[in-house]
């Protein structure tokens, strides 16, 4: 009977070293021989031969087991800076190495090129990069081959600078591995650092192995991810105003966060006749290129209608919604657009299934009262009235995107409640800066930040405060 193979798991190999923890055979007694009848028969004080196999087979099910919760933990990870870090911490443990870095080069030269550290500060990573570049303890060019320095003090040959950074830092000997597989190509190195002079061993090594090139697999993936991100978010940013108007009797201040994916989320501010003043904001259903350009393409139409019929905003969004449905009836739209007129402090909007703006002063918080309506797209033809607001002196109106009462995950009336309190608890020292006041919202209302890794929701923030 065959002994049981030990299965793969997670993709990895199970075709092990021998655990280094397992017994070995004993050695023959010399001038002894096994005599016919007792050569199954251990010697005294050996393990039998059973023991051996069921030892050999508990340590490959062991690394297997370490390896399979390894990279269930980096698989995860859904930024890179979380898998590098997870990387690091994870063969460090498998090396026994208590600090490292990892550097990100892909070799294709389109970024991001990025260097993290375990234990180690941005000084200390200062002071590595400071080693000429064919002398440091880690490879990111052609090489595929671990690197190995196993006592940097007694190494001959080893680069002055180097020796130099080792003992400001305090370590002995690295280890240092590619990030390189033959479909993701060279995506740079990691590298482990010993206090004391030391190497790891060959199970070490072929379990580290193992992981960094299934590491170097999900990096990928997370590195194209990231590449698509950054060109979406750079399209959005071209689609959006790189600069907001001056108009006398009011402040602006705009704030824009891209979701993961990248979404359709737009404001705008425009300067209409007789010192007047347009404001939109509004949001594109889906999300990625097509959401993308399909904002790109309403909010450049909602800019010449606003020209055209501007003072009446209710004819302004029904262009809209009429163009929406001709060119992109698979989609539906949100939007508000405010007629302003800052001398008189006067606001006429109108609204299409887009959340109330908010006034926010100093003897009060709330929001506008504004009409009730589908948004476009979803009728067959959209209608509703306008509403008139009148700011007081010092007052900011700030409009927002849906996506500011998303990403809390509350239910809608929690998060419009999270807002008002967070309005609300704007400092008095800067209420008059419609920049600050918008960037205070944001952190109140937003869980983890307005940057929160891996939120799909885009959020808009328009701020306009009048004099």
């Amino acid at each position: 009977m065959n002994a049981p193979h030990p299965p793969k798991v997670a993709g990895i190999d199970s075709t092990l070293p021998t655990p280094a923890h397992t017994v070995a055979p004993a050695p023959p007694v010399p001038g002894t021989g096994p005599a016919p009848d007792t050569a199954s028969v251990p010697a005294p004080g050996a393990p039998a031969p059973g023991a051996l196999l069921q030892d050999r087979l508990a340590g490959w099910v062991s690394d297997l087991t370490t390896l399979h919760e390894l990279t269930e933990r980096l698989s995860r990870t859904n930024a890179l800076d979380p898998a590098l870090h997870e990387l690091l911490r994870a063969a460090a443990a498998l090396v026994g190495a208590r600090r490292g870095l990892v550097v990100l080069e892909p070799a294709d030269g389109l970024g991001p090129r990025t260097t993290l550290g375990l234990g180690l500060g941005r000084a200390d990573l200062g002071h590595i990069e400071t080693v000429p570049r064919g002398a440091l303890p880690y490879d990111t060019g052609s090489g595929t081959a671990e690197v190995v320095h196993s006592d940097l003090f007694a190494e001959d040959g080893l680069d002055p600078r180097h020796r130099e950074v080792a003992a400001r830092l305090g370590y002995a000997a690295s280890y240092a591995l590619p990030l390189a597989t033959e479909s993701a190509g060279r995506l740079g190195a990691a590298v482990w650092l010993f206090d004391e002079p030391a190497e790891p061993d060959e199970r070490q090594r072929h379990l580290a192995g193992l992981y960094t090139r299934h590491a170097t697999e999900h990096l990928a993936r997370l590195l194209e991810v990231e590449r698509t991100r950054a060109c979406i978010a750079t399209i959005t940013e071209e689609l959006l105003p790189s600069r907001l108007p001056r108009v006398a009797g009011v402040q602006l201040a705009a704030r824009h966060r891209a979701g993961a994916r990248g979404g359709g989320d737009w404001y705008d501010a425009l300067p209409l006749p007789d010192a007047a003043l347009g404001l939109s904001v509004g949001s594109v259903t889906g999300s990625g290129p097509s959401a993308v350009a399909a904002m790109g393409r309403l909010r450049a139409s909602l800019r010449a209608y606003a020209v055209m019929e501007g003072e009446d905003p209710v004819a302004v969004l029904s262009d809209l919604e009429l163009l929406l449905r001709l060119t992109e009836p698979a989609r539906s739209a949100t939007a508000l657009f405010a007629y302003c007129e800052p001398a008189l402090r006067k606001i006429t909007l109108a609204g299409a299934g887009h959340s109330p703006p908010l006034l926010i002063g100093e003897r009060r918080t709330e929001f506008a009262e504004t009409s009730v309506s589908a948004p476009l797209g979803m009728l067959a033809c959209w209608e509703a009235p306008s509403v008139e607001i009148e700011a007081e002196a010092g007052e900011t109106v700030l409009f927002y995107t849906d996506g500011l009462l998303h990403r809390g995950g509350d239910p809608m009336d929690r998060a419009f409640a999270r807002l008002h309190a967070g309005a609300a608890s704007v400092p008095r020292a800067v209420r008059h800066d419609p920049g600050a006041v918008a960037d205070h919202v944001l952190r109140a209302v937003l869980p983890d930040g307005p940057n929160d890794a891996g939120n799909e929701e885009d959020v808009v923030l328009l701020a306009a405060r009048f004099d």
